[in-house]
């Protein structure tokens, strides 16, 4: 499963991760959101140790969405050493998910 990341715990988790991070932006509400969820939790089971995959909802969490300039969802961003280094936006295919954490590997 992904973990769960709050505005609270996205800088611990996220920034000052040693890893690549795949962050889902997502909302309970959001049908294509619904649609990669089971995607990121694939990822997440798959890259356990080598990358870290969580997901930000972003009703309940909205200062890094906005720090980020998330505004459609999904948004998935891909972190490396706490900068960005890549993103989708709008559900894809799980291979576009795994090529770009590939890429930050």
């Amino acid at each position: 499963m992904a973990l769960e990341i709050t505005d609270a715990s996205f800088e611990e988790v996220v920034l000052k991760s040693d890893k690549p991070v795949l962050v889902d932006f997502w909302a309970a509400w959001c049908g294509p959101c619904r649609m990669v969820a089971p995607i990121v939790d694939e990822i997440s089971s798959e890259y356990n140790g080598k990358a870290v995959v969580g997901k930000v909802d972003v009703d309940a969490n909205q200062e890094f969405a906005a720090k980020y300039g998330v505004r459609n969802i999904p948004t998935v961003l891909i972190f490396k050493n706490g900068e960005v280094v890549d993103k989708q936006v709008g559900a894809a295919p799980k291979k576009a998910y795994t090529d770009k954490i590939d890429a930050a590997l």
